[in-house]
């Protein structure tokens, strides 16, 4: 690794007290908690609205209706989450909701509104209307409220185009300690070329997940792993690798890759159609038809794709009134008719694709790590939320409370926090620029490609050792290119996305039976017991 030991002594105390690498949902809400104490660097890869926030349509989940309890968003979560969930993490979450919905009113989102209540939708899994929304832009209206107030914050410090590498520990002081602590993070510069050692007495990850290891994926450009390999690295332990979940949605374009249909479309009374025949199949696999939860609908649409050697399936919401599909829907209803579809007047061609990353990096209620001085929150985490698949509109919340949460105990505990100690600079006296970057773009592609074949919705051994097998070659090959050839964001990510597919496949080879998102041929039944899959260093 380019990490050598550099005579350079001295370095200089940080300027900032924490250090949140992520700068979607779960990063600023984490910052905005510190910042009236604690001096902030946020760091963010590419631009500061680059991550999954800002693509979030649908909305956030939070009983707020007379009807609802707090007990049923339990209950359904759960259910979704096929009994893997941690019953102490939902009712943590969950109760924490209206909280967490009432701070963002605080900020300035402009949730639709009936009269004088929040306007509430439905989506799949949800027994009850409790989706509170901004028509179907949730997430960037999110995304700007939360980026305005950190810009307006004088103790928290906006830092894009910054790709981080690896976590800063005790293997990195100058006087090597060879602990596990984390003092901070490498990071390259994408403007300078340069990577430089940012320290602080605490480091959050709100990095996102891993959707961008398969070849069709919901997720940004950027969603390829980072915090989560770069947490693993470090030593920290993973769970639940295994569960990606596989929006059933996804508009089929040859030109547009990976426009999401919110699930707020069947929420409202979309129906899933055989496109040659219109016949309703939903109801044929589940009784709550197009309500079911997302891995269930997802199979069924794979199946169906699959039985009949179809290209896609259509979702019909065109019996609805045209004013209330361009009233719920605006912002897909102006896309699609720029492609030629009239949603109010013709069906939606839709195929499954990843969606989100339900397993991450392993932590407690107070967003803990194994690693002292590292939180993490967010998409990137395992927290017991999601379980074997995430309930639709709990992921913005999960960002909301766990942001809360990490920084709430960082305050609570900042006394025990020490100043770090030196660090070694980076080191790239021994590396060239490469000529032959063709190799991370053939990689990246080969990763993709065998990882949506071998580890998609429908899984085999056979498929998941043909992975593995793919996986143990390519390591060498990246980690070869990584020693000789200076550090590029491309480079990063692939090693990353590299390190993810291990992560994913391992820990599907671990699972001998069929749960929420994990399903395979194999081991069809679904054991009496459920067990995280936890992965150690």
């Amino acid at each position: 690794m380019a990490t050598n030991i550099d005579p350079v002594p001295a370095h200089p105390l940080p300027s900032h007290d924490v250090i949140v690498v992520g700068s979607g949902a779960a990063g600023l809400t984490a910052a905005l908690e510190m910042a009236d104490k604690l001096k902030v660097l946020v760091l963010a890869k590419g631009t500061l609205t680059g991550g999954s926030t800002a693509w979030a349509q649908g909305g956030i989940a939070a009983v707020l209706d007379a009807g609802d309890t707090f007990e049923e968003h339990i209950e359904d979560t759960m259910v979704a989450g096929a009994g893997l969930n941690r019953r102490e993490t939902v009712e943590f979450v969950i109760e924490r909701a209206p909280h967490a919905i009432a701070r963002l009113v605080e900020l300035g989102v402009p949730f639709n509104t009936e009269g004088s209540d929040l306007h509430l939708t439905r989506e799949g899994g949800h027994s009850h209307r409790r989706i509170v929304h901004v028509a179907d832009a949730t997430g960037w209206a999110v995304q700007s409220a939360l980026l305005k107030a950190a810009e307006d914050h004088p103790n928290i410090t906006l830092l894009p185009g910054q790709s981080c590498i690896d976590l800063i520990t005790g293997r990195h002081e100058l006087r090597y300690s060879g602990s596990g602590r984390v003092w901070g993070v490498y990071a390259l510069d994408e403007k300078t070329g340069r990577v430089e050692a940012h320290t602080a007495r605490a480091t959050v990850l709100a990095t996102g997940g891993a959707g961008r290891v398969y070849q069709f994926s919901t997720a940004p450009r950027g969603a390829t792993g980072d915090g989560i390999a770069m947490a693993w690295r470090a030593g920290a332990r993973v769970s639940n690798m295994e569960m990606m979940q596989f929006h059933p949605t996804c508009l089929y374009n040859l030109e547009v890759k990976n426009f999401l249909i919110t699930e707020a479309v069947r929420g409202e009374g979309g129906r899933l159609l055989h496109p040659v025949t219109g016949h309703r199949f939903m109801p044929d696999y589940d009784a709550r038809a197009e309500l079911a939860p997302r891995d269930v609908v997802a199979r069924a649409i794979d199946d169906q794709i699959k039985r009949y050697g179809l290209d896609y399936v259509h979702l019909d919401i065109s019996h609805q009134p045209a004013a209330f599909i361009r009233e719920h829907f605006p912002n897909i209803y102006e896309k699609l008719l720029g492609l030629g579809i009239d949603m109010t007047r013709e069906p939606i061609p839709v195929v499954p694709a990843q969606h989100y990353t339900c397993g991450g990096v392993l932590i407690d209620l107070d967003g803990k790590t194994d690693l002292p001085g590292l939180y993490a929150a967010g998409e990137c985490t395992e927290s017991g939320l999601h379980g074997a698949n995430r309930l639709a509109s709990n992921s913005l919340l999960e960002c909301f409370v766990f942001g809360e949460s990490c920084a709430a105990h960082i305050l609570d505990h900042w006394d025990a926090f020490d100043l770090p100690p030196p660090v070694r600079p980076w080191d790239e006296s021994r590396v060239i620029d490469s000529d032959e970057e063709v190799v991370i773009k053939q990689n990246w592609t080969e990763i993709r490609r065998f990882m949506w074949n071998y580890v998609g919705i429908v899984r085999t051994t056979k498929r998941l050792e043909r992975a593995m097998h793919r996986i143990q070659m390519l390591n060498g090959e990246v980690e070869e290119y990584y020693r000789h050839f200076r550090v590029s964001t491309d480079l990063i990510e692939l090693r990353n996305l590299l390190q993810t597919a291990e992560l994913i496949v391992r820990s599907a080879l671990h699972r001998h039976e069929s749960r929420g998102l994990h399903f395979t041929l194999d081991y069809r039944e679904t054991e009496t017991e459920a067990h995280d899959t936890v992965l150690v260093p």
